[in-house]
């Protein structure tokens, strides 16, 4: 995170100091670096250069319209999940055929409206959903460019939850059953296979899951070719890992060393959808110190005003992010202690048994690597006002979604109360 650093003692973004921000705007908030997002992309558009690459932003890393509109400006295609990701992405000015809808549930009306934008092709999870598409398709008088999603059970060993190229997953169509589907293509003439995809799961920084998936991908696209069809892509979807703590750093080069000369001998384009390399190292959430306290066990607690609410990563996947004190110029003694939320659940914490230097109220605390499925997953639970959001450019900021306020809470709530027959 070079562009989050540590000068005379107090944390910048770039050129702006994070206790300016937080003095503008208040915390919780969210802070961006402009720079950091465009050169992430850049660095994958450099080392993947050789196979043409259609990268896809995955907008459910972080989906703010600012952080979007970026994207756009460098180039960038969009991977979308839902009806709501592809309306954000039209809204921030995204082509539509650069755009790819994956998803296991896919409604018609989300099929309907995607056809309508025009966008680049569907990833297909399932024979059911390949059926869906077709017919939706062919009621609209319109023929749908789909990629297969093989699942080709493959170990990306990262966490459970985030492991999605394994067989006993939702995700995908089994790479033994993968022939039987494109040999009923012919049932369907409301699509035509442009692609195959996979998406083995995320933060992957071991680099040779990708590479043997991708190995398993060639050989069904080759056959697909001999079958008669058009396969202009392999979609290998997203997936590479960043450094939270002491995991592997790998770049752009390290990934496309092994990529590359796999997908180069097919002649096909490479398309890919990263979220979390390109956003996840981009970021930081600011909190600030609420109270401090010691357990009857002797533990100690920095109790903050940032919550689960905030960022569930820590409890929802085990995951850690580093914290450390916005001002750290001054030496003082480390403790051990658990840095959590306000809220009222064991689970809202953001680190446990943490060495930190000692903090007093109202000290400012950086949570770092906060970028990929932070605002994203955010909530109001404990009817919580969600927190505000800051790109920074250079030596200038600016707000890119406001603090929610608690009239925010309740906007969609208010009405007459319905009168219900009663019962005895």
């Amino acid at each position: 995170m070079e562009q989050f650093a540590y000068k005379n003692g107090h944390l910048v973004c770039e050129n702006v100091a994070a206790s300016k921000i937080a003095d503008k705007v208040g915390t919780p908030t969210y802070v961006y670096s402009r720079d950091a997002l465009v050169s992430r992309l850049r660095d994958l558009k450099k080392a993947f250069a050789p196979v043409k690459p259609l990268i896809c932003y995955s907008i459910k890393a972080c989906s703010n319209q600012n952080i979007i509109k970026l994207m756009a400006r460098e180039g960038s295609g969009f991977d979308v999940v839902s009806g709501g990701e592809l309306y954000r992405a039209l809204q921030a000015g995204a082509k539509p055929g650069k755009i790819v809808f994956a998803g296991v549930g896919k409604t018609d009306k989300e099929i309907r409206d995607a056809i309508k934008t025009g966008i680049l092709m569907f990833n297909v999870e399932s024979e059911a959903e390949l059926a869906r598409i077709s017919a939706v398709a062919c009621r609209m008088k319109k023929v749908a460019d789909i990629a297969f999603r093989i699942n080709p059970d493959v170990d990306p060993k990262t966490h459970r939850y985030m492991s999605t190229g394994k067989k006993e997953t939702k995700f995908g169509i089994d790479l033994a059953r993968a022939e039987q589907v494109v040999d009923s293509l012919s049932d369907h003439p409301g699509v035509a296979l442009r692609g195959i995809h996979m998406h083995i799961g995320s933060q992957i920084t071991d680099l040779k899951p990708h590479a043997k998936a991708l190995r398993k991908i060639v050989r069904l696209v080759e056959k697909c070719k001999s079958m008669g069809h058009d396969i202009k892509y392999i979609n290998m979807g997203g997936g590479f890992g960043i450094t939270y703590k002491n995991e592997p750093s790998r770049t752009a080069k390290d990934f496309a060393r092994q990529i590359v000369p796999i997908v180069r001998k097919t002649g096909c384009r490479l398309l890919m959808e990263p979220g979390r390399f390109i956003v996840g190292n981009s970021a930081i959430l600011l909190t600030k110190v609420v109270y401090t306290k010691k357990a009857g066990d002797g533990r100690s607690f920095v109790i903050c005003d940032a919550a689960m609410n905030d960022l569930i990563r820590p409890t929802l996947y085990e995951a850690y992010h580093h914290i450390w004190p916005v001002d750290s110029s001054n030496s003082k003694p480390e403790i051990l202690a658990d840095i959590v939320g306000p809220i009222c659940e064991t689970g809202d914490f953001f680190g446990k048994e943490r060495q930190i230097p000692v903090v007093d109220k109202d000290d400012l605390l950086a949570i770092f690597s906060a970028g990929a499925y932070g605002m994203t997953m955010s909530s109001n639970y404990n009817s919580r006002p969600r927190p505000c959001e800051v790109l920074v450019s250079g030596s200038t900021f600016q707000v890119i979604r406001r603090r929610e306020t608690y009239a925010d809470l309740i906007a969609k709530e208010k009405g007459r109360l319905p009168t219900y027959k009663s019962y005895r």
